[in-house]
């Protein structure tokens, strides 16, 4: 299949939507990257983490950036079904008709965002599961269509209740959101602030330029036509290596894995899917533990076709720097120096050598020039005592 020129106009503006959010928040690419894939596949994401990593803020971002209708909640276990669904209609419940009135409501709403989803009461996630799933909502005797394009939900661990399991199972796609690093403090101080200066002045979201939810319909509406004959082997064969090794993947999630490819190879601007395009397939794990050899199994072959891990990596010349640089701050202060300042480097230069390790597992030199760095800020610290 060829994309047509409003096609490729629309992949570029969510393009631009992926580096405004890119641009805003630190260490959020991913995030943006799931967000963007998530709408045109019409699935729906879970974002797992602890709270202050910015989940809010970066949702309601990008429901402003596409001009989708928002609905944001932060669900407790004393949660109303009212406070989300709406509250009913007296006039027509003292007419015998019983009716929510939802306008304005999650069910009224383009893109919804649930913080701490699973602690919603029996009543709001059995009501959610249909939603989701089906995009319809059982307003009393009636079943409406809801114009929902994705719900993201935030939870600071995925719970061990199965009776949630089938609900859970909804959020094909699953993200790990960690606080930034202490290495990116200074970023994340600029951006903040920025932030801060923009909501006191009361500047709003510009959206991306010529993009409307009927674009974003006709993007998805082409997911049927993409090519996934030159990719099925391979998918089957990274589904049956995950089954060996014990992943838990339902059938749902093996069949609808494939929608995560087609969205993949359209923001790649192509109607063929290609190796590179299983990257979304990292994030459709079930339980939290295989998260790392999934996203292992799956970057095998994405980089085996050329492409590089959606999360770029520091060089080890820059992992060095940085270490050097903290080393540095701690013995060019005049004076003497506080413990604290030289215990918040050292952990610094812990999370550092820690990076090297993983990201540049060969690379020795890199290692002991860095582990040298801790060792002289060691030695600074045992000094002091």
């Amino acid at each position: 299949m060829r994309l047509s020129e409003n096609h490729l106009r629309i992949v570029r503006s969510l393009q631009a939507v992926i580096r405004d959010l890119d641009n805003k928040f630190v260490g959020r690419r991913e995030a943006a990257n799931l967000l963007v894939l998530a709408v045109v596949a019409r699935e729906h994401l879970l974002l797992i983490g602890p709270p202050g990593t910015a989940k809010t803020d970066l949702i309601q971002r990008f429901a402003g950036l596409i001009h989708a209708r928002p609905f944001t909640y932060l669900l407790t276990r004393f949660t109303e079904p009212s406070e989300i669904f709406g509250p009913l209609d007296f006039e027509l419940f003292q007419k015998g008709v019983y009716r929510i009135k939802s306008e304005d409501m999650l069910p009224d709403s383009e893109v919804v965002f649930l913080d701490e989803v699973f602690q919603g009461s029996s009543a709001i996630l059995n009501t959610l599961l249909t939603l989701v799933n089906e995009r319809r909502f059982h307003n009393g005797a009636k079943a409406e269509a809801t114009p929902l394009i994705s719900m993201f939900g935030a939870s600071s661990e995925l719970p061990d209740d199965p009776a949630l399991r089938a609900f859970g199972d909804r959020f094909l796609l699953r993200l790990e959101v960690e606080p930034v690093s202490r290495t990116r403090l200074p970023e994340l101080l600029e951006r903040g602030w920025e932030q801060e200066r923009q909501r006191i002045l009361g500047d709003g979201v510009t959206a991306a330029p010529s993009l409307q939810q009927m674009d974003l319909q006709a993007l998805s509406s082409v997911l049927r036509d993409v090519d996934l004959r030159p990719v099925r082997g391979v998918f089957g064969d990274l589904v049956g290596e995950l089954l060996a090794q014990g992943v838990a993947l339902s059938d749902r999630r093996i069949v609808r894995g494939q929608k995560l490819i087609a969205a993949a190879a359209l923001l790649r601007e192509d109607g063929t899917a290609r190796a590179r395009d299983l990257w979304p397939l990292a994030h459709f794990w079930t339980e939290q533990n295989d998260a790392g050899p999934v996203r292992d199994a799956v970057y095998e072959r994405v980089t085996a076709d050329g492409a590089d891990a959606r999360t770029p990596r520091r060089s080890t010349t820059e992992l060095e720097t940085l270490a050097r640089h903290q080393v540095s701050l701690v013995h060019n202060r005049p004076g003497r120096v506080a413990r604290g300042s030289v215990i918040a480097a050292l952990r610094t230069v812990n999370e550092l050598l820690t990076d090297a390790r993983s990201e540049h597992p060969a690379a020795h030199a890199t290692h002991a020039a860095i582990q040298g760095l801790r060792d002289q800020l060691t030695l600074l610290l045992d000094e002091q005592n």
